[in-house]
C-alpha cells in the first residue's frame, strides 16, 4: 500500500548546517532507493527555497504566510494532509503526532550557558513535546538517544539510532584551486571543521598551538557563525586562517591536504566531520567525550578537549609520526565504510513504515 510522506522543507529555506547536511543525504539516498513506494511531497515556507537535486520529480509546495517556527507550528500542520510527516532537523509541529521526527541531540539542556536563552526555552520545551507526541522519534548516536532521555524524558526503548554517514564528501572531485585561494600552496596545516561557537572549542586549539609553538604551520578553519543563536565572540591567532563555509570539493581538497583534522568539541550527538576526513585519508584528533568514541572508535587520537596540553600533545604526535598517521589513515577508512546513506535510509524507511500503521 502506497504511504503518503510530506517532507517538513522548512530547512530548504536556511542556509544549510550539519543538521540539515544529515537530512538532505538521507532524502538523497531515500527518494530513489524508495521513493516508488510513496507519494511524497515537499512543504516549505513561502518564498526563496533550495530545489535540491534530490527532489526531481517530486512536488513542492510553498504555503502559508508565516516563516520560521511560527510556520512550523502553524502553517505546516495546516497543509499537511493525511499521511506521514518527515521532519528531519530537530523541530517539527507539536500538533501533528503522525509525524517522524528526528532529534539529533541535547546541547541546548547539555550545555545551557552556549545559547541565547530565549532559543534555550524554546527548544527545550519544544524537545520535550515533540518526544512525547510525535509517533515515531529518532536520533543519530547512542550517546544522544541517553541525552535526550535524560534532559526531556524521551524513552530509551522507545528511540531509534539512525547513524548518519560521511560519504558523501567524496561525490565531488577535490577543487583543489582552494588551496592557492587561501595562501596554502607549500604550507602544512591542520583543520578545524564546525560553526565558529564555543562548543566547537576552536579557542582550545588556538591555544594547543600557542603550546605547540609551530609558527610555519596554519589552522584552517572551515564554517560560519550565527549570532542569533549562540553569544557572539571572536577569534584572533597569527595561525589561523578562516575560511567561512566551503564547497564540498573544496573540503575535500582542504581534508585531503591537511596534516590532520582537529574536532575537540566539549558536546558532540555525531559529529559529521571526523567522517568526513576519514573518507578522505585525513588523521583524525577528536574529543573523548559525547559521542565521539561511539563513532570513530579505534580510528582516532583522543584528547581532552578541556586541556589545551593534551590537545597540542596530540596534535605533536600526528605531525611528528609518519607512521602514526598512515595507521589513523588505514583505521579512518575501514570505520568510515562502516556508516553508509544506503543503511541509514533502510532504517529509516522501516521506520516511516511503522509510523504510518
Amino acid at each position: 500500500m502506497t504511504t503518503d510522506v510530506i517532507v517538513n522543507g522548512r530547512f530548504l529555506t536556511r542556509n544549510g548546517t550539519g543538521v540539515d547536511r544529515v537530512a538532505g543525504e538521507l532524502l538523497r539516498a531515500w527518494c530513489p532507493t524508495y521513493g516508488r513506494n510513496h507519494s511524497i511531497r515537499v512543504v516549505t515556507p513561502p518564498g526563496y527555497a533550495v530545489e535540491p537535486d534530490w527532489a526531481a520529480g517530486i512536488r513542492i509546495e510553498h504555503v502559508g504566510g508565516f516563516g520560521g517556527h511560527v510556520w512550523e507550528q502553524v502553517d505546516l500542520p495546516r497543509h499537511c494532509g493525511p499521511g506521514v510527516l518527515l521532519s528531519l532537523c530537530n523541530a517539527g509541529p507539536i500538533a501533528r503526532k503522525a509525524q517522524l521526527i528526528m532529534l539529533h541531540d541535547a546541547g541546548v539542556m547539555a550545555n545551557p550557558s552556549a545559547y541565547r536563552r530565549a532559543f534555550r526555552l524554546w527548544y527545550t520545551a519544544l524537545f520535550s513535546c515533540l518526544a512525547r507526541r510525535a509517533r515515531v522519534v529518532c536520533t543519530v548516536s547512542k550517546f544522544s538517544a541517553a541525552e535526550l532521555n535524560r534532559f526531556v524524558g524521551a524513552r530509551l526503548d522507545s528511540l531509534h539510532v539512525i547513524y548518519p554517514s560521511g560519504e558523501h564528501i567524496v561525490r565531488a572531485p577535490p577543487d583543489t584551486g582552494v588551496n592557492a585561494r587561501l595562501g596554502l600552496l607549500g604550507r602544512r596545516y591542520v583543520l578545524a571543521v564546525g560553526s565558529l561557537v564555543p562548543n566547537k572549542n576552536l579557542r582550545g586549539v588556538l591555544a594547543a598551538f600557542k603550546l605547540l609553538g609551530e609558527p610555519d604551520i596554519r589552522i584552517v578553519a572551515v564554517g560560519g557563525s550565527n549570532n542569533r543563536i549562540f553569544p557572539e565572540f571572536e577569534l584572533e591567532g597569527n595561525t589561523l586562517v578562516r575560511t567561512g563555509y566551503v564547497a564540498d570539493a573544496e573540503l575535500r581538497a582542504l581534508y585531503e591536504g591537511a596534516e590532520c583534522l582537529v574536532f575537540p568539541s566539549f558536546y558532540e550527538g555525531f559529529g559529521l566531520p571526523p567522517l568526513e576526513a576519514m573518507h578522505c585519508g585525513c588523521p583524525v584528533i577528536v574529543a573523548n567525550r559525547a559521542a565521539m568514541p561511539e563513532i570513530c572508535g579505534d580510528a582516532a587520537l583522543y584528547c581532552d578537549p578541556s586541556d589545551p596540553q593534551d590537545i597540542a600533545r596530540s596534535i605533536r604526535r600526528v605531525l611528528t609520526s609518519t607512521s602514526l598517521r598512515e595507521d589513523l589513515q588505514e583505521a579512518g577508512y575501514a570505520r568510515a565504510r562502516m556508516f553508509t546513506w544506503l543503511r541509514a535510509t533502510a532504517q529509516l524507511e522501516e521506520l516511516i513504515e511503522r509510523c504510518a500503521v
